[in-house]
């Protein structure tokens, strides 16, 4: 679910969505996604001041709260 937001909002963001990628690691507490996107996609998905990715990972955190486990997002360039 939290993996399939987030793929969601990136491929909504950027030029390519098909070099979208989210990878999910599983941690004994925390999960960890990391979101691939082309090099130069890579502006759109961080925004301003790094606002859209802070967005981001803000709408990551209430989701997984509601789900009941701690997940992190990881922009990987």
């Amino acid at each position: 679910m939290l993996r399939d937001m987030i793929e969601y909002i990136a491929k909504s963001l950027v030029d390519n969505p098909d070099e979208v990628k989210v990878t999910e690691i599983e941690g004994e507490q925390t999960a960890v996604l990391e979101l691939k996107v082309a090099k130069e996609d890579l502006g759109k998905v961080i925004g301003k001041q790094g606002r859209t990715a802070r967005a981001m990972r803000t709408l990551l955190g209430a989701a997984s709260a509601k789900a009941k486990r701690r997940a992190v997002l990881e922009i990987i360039e």
